[in-house]
């Protein structure tokens, strides 16, 4: 088998999610390409868009999340993702006993005493075809359990049932009161789920090459070793530095470990760097702890850094110093992000 350094998996992995080189594709087809966007605040998958498209503007997204082309909902890991519908009808089922698991473990102690399917049958019936906010459908299940926090029984019933976010929740610059909606009585159509073996081809296109520990740490789903098993002899096997097992699609691109990668700002928690068991590939250890908060510069297709909008002003943080020409590609790349984004489109530059 063929030993692929960090260095080709980190440009293999920048390829698939399209950060070689903006590319002129449509906002929905790139969501479908990178089976989703991660979508903890609203702006952020504003930027991992930017990041990729070449002319991308905010109306572009927005739109996609009005005529709900796209759908925001507790996803993969239990985060909140942008999820094209046509994906979300047949992924959310596959999630289902993953989230069973997580809302036992976020929220189990909150709802101690009730059985998951008696308050997910609950909160069916109260939503029925309405929306409501997260606030309406906690007090009405805390008629019944008044001995539980409404906040608590309404958030735990994400992980049971398929609850999405319908607009103007999600889009840019959108605060206040999350509403709620069961995502059949939304789409009036059942969902049904698709197979696990396209969801792993699906993975391989947009992160690989990678293990199967690579996939349950993106997805939080586990026993996927079996349905790589099965596809085993229609994917390209590898192996990194350490001897750890991946796998790809035989005709992805693996560009060379030497194509440049340009300066990206990354959106927070952007799944390019949470979409590994091992993301040595494009952070290293001791960097990783500080990208649960802030979100990530990479110079050279490595983190280099971490940005955030300080006072109307991008700030950039550096672990170590920047040559002359990677200050210069960093301030106009930042300039553009500050224009995105409507604030000075001066850079601070700032030593960790």
């Amino acid at each position: 088998m063929d030993v692929l350094s960090p260095r080709a998996l980190g440009r293999a992995t920048l390829a698939r999610q399209l950060l070689l080189s903006r590319v002129r594709k449509p906002a929905l087809s790139v969501v479908e390409q990178l089976v989703g966007m991660q979508g903890q605040d609203p702006e952020l998958p504003y930027f991992g868009l930017w990041n990729r498209i070449e002319g991308f503007a905010l109306t572009d997204l927005t739109r996609l999340i009005e005529e709900r082309l796209v759908l925001r909902a507790t996803l993969f890991r239990g985060t909140q993702h942008l999820l094209a519908t046509s994906d979300y009808v047949r992924v959310r089922p596959l999630l289902q006993p993953m989230l069973d698991v997580w809302q036992r473990g976020a929220f189990g102690r909150y709802t101690a005493g009730i059985a998951p399917a008696e308050l997910a049958a609950a909160a069916r019936d109260v939503l029925g075809t309405r929306t409501l906010t997260r606030s309406e459908l906690g007090r009405a299940l805390a008629e019944r359990w008044p001995q539980c926090d409404p906040q608590w029984l309404a958030r735990s019933v994400q992980g049971l049932l398929p609850i999405v976010h319908p607009a103007p929740d999600g889009t840019w610059g959108r605060r206040g009161a999350t509403p709620f909606a069961h995502a059949e009585q939304l789409l009036g159509r059942p969902l049904e789920a698709g197979d696990v073996r396209e969801l792993v081809r699906r993975y391989l296109a947009a992160f690989g090459p990678a293990s199967v520990k690579d996939m349950q740490a993106w997805s939080g789903m586990t026993r996927l070793r079996e349905v790589f098993e099965a596809l085993r002899p229609r994917l390209r096997v590898f192996r990194d530095d350490s001897g750890a097992e991946l796998f790809d699609l035989p005709d992805a691109p693996r560009p060379g470990p030497d194509v440049p990668a340009p300066v990206r700002f990354l959106a927070g928690f952007d799944n390019v760097l949470f979409g590994h068991a091992d993301r040595s590939r494009i952070v290293a250890a001791e960097r990783r702890p500080y990208l649960a908060a802030d979100a990530a510069l990479t110079v050279d297709g490595m983190v280099r850094g971490l940005w955030k909008i300080k006072a109307g002003v991008l700030e950039v943080r550096l672990f170590a110093p920047l040559s002359a020409a990677e200050r210069d590609e960093v301030g106009r790349e930042g300039a553009e992000l500050s224009r995105l984004a409507g604030v000075d489109p001066a850079v601070r530059l700032v030593r960790l």
